[in-house]
């Protein structure tokens, strides 16, 4: 499979939330007005304002205090359970050259929350007063001119990475062989169902809920609209570790 891919070093995430900025800079979305909630984190979700956010976790792994960060964006799933819910196929699409996910203003006349719902990773947000649905889509006008994704050319730490899937794949190994030797439960995270390859240093649901999709725990008879779309549409959870 070819085009491009993200590889998101989280062992390396400082939560500068350089990434954050440079997207809304970028995109120009504009800055939300928000509340304490009890979180270095904000705003508190994505939104349709807001597609990048630097999520904050503490956890407790093996008796050890850690402070997660968790650059949140679209997947660009090679195969997205999301382009399958629109009518009109113009809506959602899937560019051939970079394997981005691009959303259309066309979403404005589908079903937004229907298209959230396919969504395993629960990322697209519709916009209240215009309808449309809004995510990362790459910066795919930047990556065609020969630019980096806005995210990955902010990024001071090595977090962020951006190039050709097969070079992306590699360096995933690189780093996770690296990364190994500090934390030895260290994996990549659907390396080969996504376009956003995240290297986790510690076992991913500690991270955020939404950072390997499954719903595999879930019984049938209660499984929500999200969750069941999630578990027929996206691909197998896949970590290489």
């Amino acid at each position: 499979m070819n085009g491009k891919s993200f590889l998101v070093d989280l062992t390396r995430c400082t939560a500068c939330r350089g990434c954050q900025i440079a997207c809304k800079q970028w995109k120009k979305l504009p800055a939300e007005k928000t509340t304490n909630w009890g979180s270095y984190q904000n705003p508190k979700d994505l939104s349709s304002e807001t597609i990048r956010l630097v999520r904050f976790s503490e956890v407790v792994d093996e008796g050890t205090l850690r402070w997660l960060f968790f650059p949140e964006q679209c997947r660009h799933c090679l195969e997205a359970p999301c382009s399958t819910v629109p009518e009109n196929p113009k809506a959602i699409l899937h560019d051939k050259e970079t394997g981005a996910v691009v959303y259309t203003e066309l979403t404005a006349k589908e079903d937004g929350e229907s298209i959230r719902m396919a969504c395993p990773y629960d990322i697209p947000r519709v916009d209240p007063k215009t309808k449309v649905v809004n995510k990362c889509d790459m910066c795919i006008d930047r990556v065609r001119a020969g630019k980096l994704p806005a995210c990955v050319q902010a990024c001071p730490t090595g977090t962020m990475n951006f190039g050709d899937r097969e070079d992306m794949l590699k360096l995933g190994e690189e780093r996770l062989a690296a990364a190994k030797k500090k934390f030895p439960k260290a994996m990549l995270v659907d390396p080969e169902e996504t376009r956003v390859i995240y290297l986790a240093g510690v076992p991913p649901e500690n991270y955020y809920e939404y950072l390997e999709a499954d719903a595999s725990d879930v019984m049938p008879d209660s499984l929500t609209r999200k969750q069941f779309l999630a578990k027929l549409g996206k691909p197998i959870r896949s970590m290489h570790s």
